[in-house]
C-alpha cells in the first residue's frame, strides 16, 4: 500500500526558495574558481619586466673571452657577459642595465656592474653599429633591396636578438671604373668597346658592325656613361 505525502503551499514554497539560494550559491563558487584560475594562467603567460638575456656559453664564446684575465668585468662585452634588461622601458630613454660577466671569463674587478643603454631592440640601431652579410649578383643600378643577417656589434647593449634579418639596398661593385668607361666610350665608342668593357655583348656588336650607329649612338652612349646612367651589365656599381 502506497504512501502520499502532503504537503501544504508554505512548506512547498519555502522548498522552491532553499533551492534557490542554493544554486545562487553554487553559481557565486564557481564564478570565483573561474576567475581565480583566469588570474593564475595569465601570471604564469605575463612577460617579466626584467629578462635575463643569457648567451649560449660555447666553445666559440670561450675563445673569445680567454685574453680578458687582465681586463675590468665591466668594461667587457658580448659575449662575455649577460644583463638583466628591463623591458618595460620607454624606446628611446637612457637606462642602465644590471650585467655579470660568465662563470667561466676571468676578469678584474666586481663581476656585477651596471652599464648605460639606450632602450631599444636591437633590430632598431643605427646601420653603423650593425655587421651584416653583404650579397652580390643583385642590381645596384636599379636600388634593388635583398634581404640578409645581421648582428649587432659586441659593444651595443639592446633588447632582444643580437642577430636578425633586414632588408638592405645593394651596393656592390665589380671593379669597373666609371673614368675608364668614360674615356673608351669617347675613343673608342664608335667601335662599340664601351659597351665590350661593361659587358653589354650584344649591343657592342651591333655597335661595331654599324661603326657607332653612324655616330649617333656613340654621342648616345657617351651621354649615358657620363650620367651614370649606364652601368656595368651584371648590375653592379663604379668606382
Amino acid at each position: 500500500m502506497q504512501r502520499c505525502v502532503v504537503i501544504n503551499r508554505r512548506s512547498a514554497l519555502t522548498l522552491v526558495w532553499i533551492f534557490v539560494l542554493s544554486g545562487i550559491r553554487q553559481s557565486q563558487t564557481d564564478e570565483a574558481e573561474t576567475k581565480a584560475s583566469t588570474n593564475d594562467n595569465g601570471n604564469s603567460n605575463e612577460v617579466a619586466p626584467y629578462i635575463l638575456r643569457n648567451f649560449n656559453e660555447t666553445t666559440q664564446h670561450v675563445s673569445l673571452c680567454q685574453n680578458s684575465a687582465n681586463t675590468s668585468c665591466n668594461e667587457l662585452h658580448f659575449p662575455c657577459i649577460r644583463c638583466l634588461y628591463n623591458y618595460t622601458c620607454h624606446y628611446g630613454q637612457d637606462v642602465y642595465v644590471n650585467c655579470s660577466a660568465l662563470y667561466h671569463v676571468e676578469c678584474l674587478g666586481s663581476r656585477w656592474f651596471w652599464h648605460q643603454m639606450n632602450c631599444r631592440y636591437c633590430y632598431q640601431t643605427e646601420k653603423w653599429q650593425q655587421k651584416c652579410v653583404l650579397k652580390g649578383n643583385c642590381n645596384s643600378v636599379n636600388g634593388q633591396y635583398y634581404k640578409t643577417n645581421c648582428t649587432v656589434n659586441s659593444d651595443v647593449f639592446c633588447l632582444g636578438n643580437r642577430s636578425f634579418s633586414r632588408n638592405i639596398k645593394c651596393n656592390w661593385t665589380q671593379g669597373y671604373r666609371w673614368s675608364t668607361a668614360v674615356i673608351i666610350s669617347l675613343t673608342l665608342g664608335g667601335f662599340g668597346a664601351d659597351r665590350f668593357y661593361l659587358g653589354h655583348w650584344q649591343e657592342g656588336i651591333g655597335k661595331l658592325f654599324s661603326f657607332g650607329g653612324l655616330g649617333v649612338w656613340t654621342i648616345i652612349d657617351v651621354v649615358l656613361i657620363s650620367l651614370h646612367y649606364l652601368g656595368p651589365a651584371d648590375g653592379s656599381l663604379y668606382i
